[in-house]
C-alpha cells in the first residue's frame, strides 16, 4: 500500500477509536459484504425508514398509518418525533426479505406530502455472523 494511503488510514482509525487496522479493516469488509448481501432480493434483512412530513398537510397522517397497518408482519416498531410545529419525523423499523422491506420504505416515501425519506438497511443472515 501506498505510504501516504496508509497514513491518512492511520489517522482515519485513530479518529475513529480503532486499536488497530485490523479492527478497522474487519469492519470494512463486514460493511462491504453486508452491502452485496442486501442487494440480494431474498436476502433477510433489518432497517429503518426514515420520513419527515408537515402534519397539517390534509389526511396525510391518516395515509401514513393506513399505509402501515398493511404490513403489520413487517413493520416492527415506530417511533414519532414533533419536530416544530408543522414537521414530524417518523422512523419504523422493518424486517423481512429485502425486496418487501424496499418495496414498503418506497411507498412510504413516494405517499404525497412527504418532504423526505430514507431507507437505512443492514443485514440479518450469515453475514454478521
Amino acid at each position: 500500500m501506498e505510504e501516504e494511503l496508509l497514513r491518512r488510514f492511520d489517522r482515519l482509525c485513530n479518529r475513529k477509536g480503532y486499536a488497530s487496522r485490523s479492527e478497522a479493516i474487519r469492519d470494512l469488509v463486514r460493511d462491504l459484504l453486508v452491502e452485496e448481501e442486501k442487494q440480494l432480493e431474498n436476502a433477510k434483512v433489518v432497517g429503518t425508514v426514515t420520513v419527515v412530513y408537515d402534519h397539517h398537510q390534509r389526511e396525510l397522517e391518516e395515509k401514513l398509518t393506513d399505509y402501515q397497518h398493511q404490513f403489520l408482519d413487517s413493520i416492527v416498531s415506530t417511533l414519532h418525533v414533533h419536530l416544530d410545529a408543522h414537521l414530524c419525523l417518523e422512523v419504523l423499523v422493518l424486517r423481512g426479505k429485502a425486496r418487501e422491506v424496499k418495496q414498503i420504505a418506497d411507498g412510504l416515501i413516494a405517499t404525497k406530502g412527504v418532504k423526505h425519506g430514507k431507507l437505512v438497511l443492514t443485514s440479518k443472515d450469515r453475514v454478521l455472523h
